[in-house]
């Protein structure tokens, strides 16, 4: 079974950066796409950036310009470099790789906590 862990996580200032990691625990093979969600308390999950086998990438339009995905895929890792943080930021984030048909694997979730 693959584990996605999730690293990276923890409190910033509003104005700050911080950079999440998520790793899979073995190799996947026929990634389709790999990708961050969140979930504010009382919130629904969200999708925040997703990359694609291609590299095209999207955002959600609150983190246009200041969220910014990578992946490196000899590690099987995908990156979430957070920068200008606000407190509306605030949420757990999730990891999720797409792979094959179906197959669906996501992280156990890392909190990220913004203060003003």
């Amino acid at each position: 079974q693959v584990q996605l862990v999730e690293s990276g996580g923890g409190s910033a200032q509003a104005g700050g950066s911080l950079r999440l990691s998520c790793s899979a625990s073995r190799d996947i093979f026929g990634i389709n796409a790999m990708g961050w969600y969140r979930q504010a308390p009382g919130k629904q999950r969200e999708l925040v950036a997703r990359i694609i086998r291609g590299g095209d990438t999207n955002y959600v339009d609150s983190v246009k310009g200041r969220f910014t995905i990578s992946r490196d895929n000899a590690k099987n890792t995908v990156y979430l470099q957070m920068d200008s943080l606000k407190p509306e930021d605030t949420a757990v984030y999730y990891c999720k790789i797409e792979a094959g048909w179906s197959n669906n694997y996501w992280g156990q979730g890392t909190q990220v906590t913004v203060s003003s």
